[in-house]
C-alpha cells in the first residue's frame, strides 16, 4: 500500500497550519518534539489547542518564543512583525547559510534533515533571486526566525512519523493588495510566494481579502516536498485533520485540511487500479509540438504520456499520442490533446495499472538539490535536477547522477 497525504489549501497555507493539520490527522507529536530537541535550541514552548475556525473544529499550534533565549544562528539584528494572520512571533533575521548549518548539524533522521534542508535551500534561492544575491548570503527575515525553523523541521518530522510515500496539495489560496513585512510594504502574495508558486507550476485560487493567506514557509514546504498541485487523488482515506491559523475571519474557515490515506500497489491482477488510456492519431504535428503536448499532459495530471510512430492510410507517417490518467484529470487531458495537437478526434479506453511502491526523496550533491525516486532495489534520479546540478557545479551529468544515486541509497537502506 502507498501512504499519501493531500493538503486542502482553500484558505491558504502557513507552516504552523500544516504542522497542526498533520498532528490532528495522527502524526506523532512526540516525534516532532524530539526533532526540535535535536536542533539544540531553547527558549520556546509549544502546545496544540482545540479551537473553532468559522465553525470548523481544528487544532492550533501555539508556539511561544523567548526572544532573549539561546538561539544558535540568531544574528541579533532585532525583531520584525510578520502580520500575515497565521502567526505573529518575533522575527530576528539570519543568513540562510546559518539556518542550513543549524539543521545539517542536528542529530535528525536523514529524511527529516534532508527535507528540511531542501526547503530552506529553496527559500534561499528565491530570496537570492529577488534581492540579486548569492543564496547563502541572503538574510532570511520571517522565514529565518526560530518559529519558522521549528515549523519546517516540525512538519518534516510529522510527515516522517506518518510513514508517507507521497505528498500532494490543492490549488493554493492567495489574497491581494499589500502586506507589511520586515522588508516594508510588499505586494500580496509576497515575491517569495509568487516565485515558489511559479517554479512549481502550482495553481492558485484568488480570495477577496488583503490578508496574507499563504506564507513563504508554508508554500515552500508544499512545493518542495509535494509531488504536485491538483485535485485530491484516488485513495482510501484513513484519517483527516484540520490545522488552524491564528486569525478567525468571518465567512470562511481559516484552516488547512490534511487527508491521509492509502492506495493499493503491487504487481498481481488483484491489485490493479482503474485508469483511462486517452489517445489520438496525428499526421500533421511537428516533433516540437509533440514534445510540448507530452509535457502539458503531465502538467494537468496525466500519470504518463508518450508518442508512438505509426503509418496511416496512403502510407502517411504519423504519431499516436497517448496519456494515462485518473477520472479527476480525464477532462483536462482530453482538452490538452485537442487544443495542443489540433486533432479532430480523441478516443479513450479503461485499463488497469499496477504502480509499484515508490517514494520520493531529496538529496544534495555539493549543495545542489536533486530529487530521487526510491523503489524496490532501485534509485531513479530526476534528470532535470541532475542536469541543473551538473551545470551549476561544472561536473559531468553522469557523475552527478552516480553521486545522487549513492546518496539516495541511504534513504532506501
Amino acid at each position: 500500500m502507498t501512504r499519501t497525504v493531500w493538503f486542502n489549501c482553500c484558505a491558504g497555507v502557513a507552516g504552523d497550519m500544516l504542522l497542526a493539520s498533520l498532528i490532528d490527522a495522527g502524526a506523532d507529536r512526540l516525534a516532532v518534539m524530539d526533532a526540535w530537541g535535536a536542533l539544540g535550541v531553547d527558549g520556546f514552548a509549544a502546545t496544540w489547542e482545540r479551537v473553532q475556525r468559522c465553525g470548523v473544529a481544528s487544532l492550533w499550534t501555539n508556539l511561544a518564543i523567548d526572544d532573549h533565549a539561546h538561539d544558535p544562528g540568531d544574528s541579533g539584528h532585532g525583531d520584525h512583525g510578520h502580520g500575515h494572520g497565521h502567526d505573529d512571533h518575533g522575527h530576528p533575521h539570519r543568513p540562510a547559510s546559518e539556518v542550513i548549518a543549524l539543521i545539517a548539524g542536528a542529530e535528525l533522521p536523514a529524511p527529516i534533515r534532508a527535507n528540511a534542508t531542501a526547503v530552506y535551500r529553496a527559500l534561499a534561492k528565491v530570496e537570492g533571486a529577488i534581492h540579486g544575491m548569492d543564496p547563502d548570503d541572503v538574510e532570511l527575515h520571517e522565514v529565518g526566525a526560530l518559529d519558522s525553523i521549528l515549523d519546517v523541521v516540525g512538519v518534516c518530522a510529522a510527515l516522517h512519523s506518518l510513514g508517507l510515500d507521497t505528498i500532494s496539495y490543492s490549488p493554493i489560496a492567495v489574497g491581494h493588495g499589500t502586506v507589511e513585512t520586515a522588508h516594508g510594504t510588499l505586494p500580496n502574495p509576497v515575491p517569495a510566494v509568487s516565485r515558489l508558486l511559479a517554479e512549481a507550476h502550482a495553481t492558485t485560487v484568488g480570495v477577496d481579502t488583503t490578508m496574507e493567506l499563504s506564507t513563504p514557509t508554508g508554500v515552500a514546504l508544499l512545493t518542495v516536498l509535494g509531488e504536485g498541485c491538483g485535485p485530491m487523488p484516488s485513495f482510501e482515506v484513513s484519517s483527516t485533520g484540520f490545522g488552524a491559523g491564528t486569525a478567525d475571519p468571518p465567512g470562511r474557515p481559516n484552516v488547512v485540511q490534511a487527508i491521509v490515506g492509502t492506495a493499493p500497489t503491487g504487481s498481481s491482477a488483484d491489485g490493479g487500479r482503474p485508469c483511462h488510456l486517452v489517445e489520438t492519431n496525428v499526421d500533421d504535428v511537428t516533433g516540437e509540438v509533440l514534445a510540448h503536448t507530452i509535457s502539458a499532459l503531465i502538467d494537468v495530471g496525466a500519470h504518463d504520456a508518450w508518442a508512438t510512430p505509426i503509418v496511416m492510410k496512403k502510407g502517411r507517417p504519423a504519431h499516436t499520442v497517448h496519456a494515462l490518467c485518473d477520472d479527476a484529470a480525464f477532462d483536462a487531458v482530453r482538452s490538452v490533446l485537442v487544443n495542443e495537437t489540433g486533432t479532430l478526434g480523441v478516443r479513450a479506453s479503461l485499463v488497469q495499472r499496477w504502480p509499484q511502491l515508490r517514494r520520493d526523496a531529496v538529496v544534495e550533491v555539493d549543495g545542489q538539490r536533486v530529487r530521487v525516486k526510491l523503489g524496490a532495489g532501485r534509485v531513479k534520479v530526476e534528470h532535470d535536477d541532475a542536469l541543473a546540478a551538473a551545470t551549476a557545479l561544472g561536473l559531468a551529468l553522469r557523475e552527478v547522477i552516480y553521486r545522487a544515486e549513492q546518496l539516495g541509497r541511504e534513504f532506501a537502506d
